[in-house]
């Protein structure tokens, strides 16, 4: 919903899980957000992040570490090169 001005004002948006792209409920605990820095050359934070929600159906499974493996692969932040 949005407001005169244009902002959404809705109280709850849900968020989505960021490998299944499941919908996350208000009352899973088990899900986690995380937060990624980008960082420069000199490896100092430039303000800029990546967000990634995992869903607690990921996690019980124990396929979280892979998941987010696969996602910081697809934006560019983890290689497996050796």
């Amino acid at each position: 919903m949005q407001n005169d001005e244009g902002k959404i004002v809705d109280l709850y948006l849900p968020r989505k899980c960021s490998a299944t792209n499941r919908l996350i409920p208000a009352k899973e605990h088990a899900a986690v957000q995380l937060n990624v820095g980008q960082v420069n050359e000199s490896g100092i934070y430039t303000g800029d992040f990546y967000t990634f929600a995992i869903a607690g159906f990921v996690r019980v499974r124990g396929e979280s570490d892979a998941c987010l493996n696969r996602l910081l692969h697809e934006k560019g932040l983890l290689t497996f090169a050796k």
